[in-house]
């Protein structure tokens, strides 16, 4: 009977290359294939036969069966991250982290949320039937903790006042939005107006709540009126922006802080759509420093939060527990830092050109 590869014109599909072929090749067991192509090699097997196998993996293109292997194992080499608002530039960069101290052994499995929305436990737990080696889990809380009831390797990230459910990883963001508040201050600024994010987790509350109580005790007033949340979305921003800008200008509003760098983009578009001066009637801060934040114009100010770090970090700790290794430090906390730059701090050429800043008015 005619093949359907023959008869749709196709070239014959070569048939699967196993171990047992490798084996063949290299001249060795399926045992020394298997420790070769797990990486596993250290004490157990030869220099020249590692070689030979690698040589005749390469010559037949062999593929490890890691999906077989997983269910031998009872595990997959699958790891999950879990995460609000992953559509956020700055968990690109926890990511890259989080790849980078996992290595080539694992494969890391992304849960996705909509916009502004908070994973849920029963969504994760269909994940779990995958059998991952491990879970990492940014910006909990502890409802979603309690629900989800994740047994095997678990670590957080950015989870402050969580530590008793699993190791973790946070970010000292409070540091970094008390040293935001004191440089506005400090700048001459009375009142400001806050963007918060929509997605209500423990670290939009540290850094809003951090940044408030810093403002009082400076003398730099925050109305409740003046807080206003979105998505993190640049278009969201900007459209939340123009609604309030009319009556924060009349209350003498002159500095925006935004709960992230995303949200602080679109406080910048709409401002220059509307012709406000950045930062000479307008100061514009976030969180995040992202990297288009140091080359936008103008440059932004914002809290810098070591994603990267954050990520390689609580790779590191979740590698750890899943190879059975003790960990030094169960709770890390990973510090915040203010990069001030164009958006609320100018030149004194600037300064003289636009005469002393009078607070509530338009140069």
């Amino acid at each position: 009977m005619e093949s359907l590869d023959r008869r749709h014109g196709r070239a014959p599909r070569s048939p699967r290359v196993t171990a047992a072929m490798v084996a063949a090749r290299a001249g060795v067991s399926t045992a020394t294939v298997s420790l070769v192509a797990n990486g596993k090699t250290q004490g157990r097997v030869s220099e020249d036969n590692i070689s030979r196998v690698r040589l005749a993996i390469s010559e037949l293109g062999y593929v490890v069966d890691s999906i077989g292997s997983s269910l031998a194992r009872g595990v997959s080499s699958i790891v999950i991250l879990v995460t609000p608002d992953v559509s956020n530039p700055f968990f690109a960069n926890v990511i890259a982290g989080v790849r980078e101290s996992l290595g080539s052994q694992y494969q890391l499995l992304l849960s996705v949320t909509d916009a502004g929305e908070s994973p849920q436990a029963d969504d994760v737990r269909k994940l779990l039937a995958l059998r991952p080696a491990g879970l990492l889990v940014g910006a909990p809380s502890a409802e979603f903790l309690e629900d989800l009831s994740a047994a095997g390797p678990l670590v957080l990230l950015d989870a402050p006042g969580l530590e008793s459910y699993a190791p973790s990883v946070n970010l000292d963001v409070a540091q970094g939005a008390r040293e935001l508040a004191r440089h506005l201050a400090s700048s001459g600024h009375t009142r400001a107006a806050y963007v918060d994010g929509v997605t209500g987790t423990t670290t939009f509350q540290l850094r809003r709540e951090a940044f408030l109580a810093e403002a009082a005790a400076c003398g730099l007033s925050v109305e409740p009126g003046h807080v206003i949340s979105t998505p993190i979305d640049v278009g969201a921003a900007a459209a939340a922006f123009a609604d309030a800008w009319p009556e924060w200008q009349r209350e003498g509003v002159t500095a925006v802080v935004c709960g992230t760098d995303t949200h602080a983009y679109g406080v910048l578009q709409e401002a220059r759509v509307e012709g406000v001066r950045i930062p000479e009637q307008l100061a514009v801060a976030g969180f995040d420093d992202l990297p288009y934040s140091a080359t936008s114009n103008p440059s932004l100010t914002s809290v810098h939060l070591p994603a990267t770090p954050l990520g390689r970090k609580a790779g590191e700790q979740l590698r750890g527990l899943m190879e059975g290794l003790p960990l030094d430090e169960p709770h890390v906390t990973l510090e915040s830092s203010l990069v001030v730059r164009g958006s609320t701090s100018f030149s004194q050429e600037r300064v003289d050109e636009a005469g002393p800043r009078k607070q509530g008015s338009t140069p």
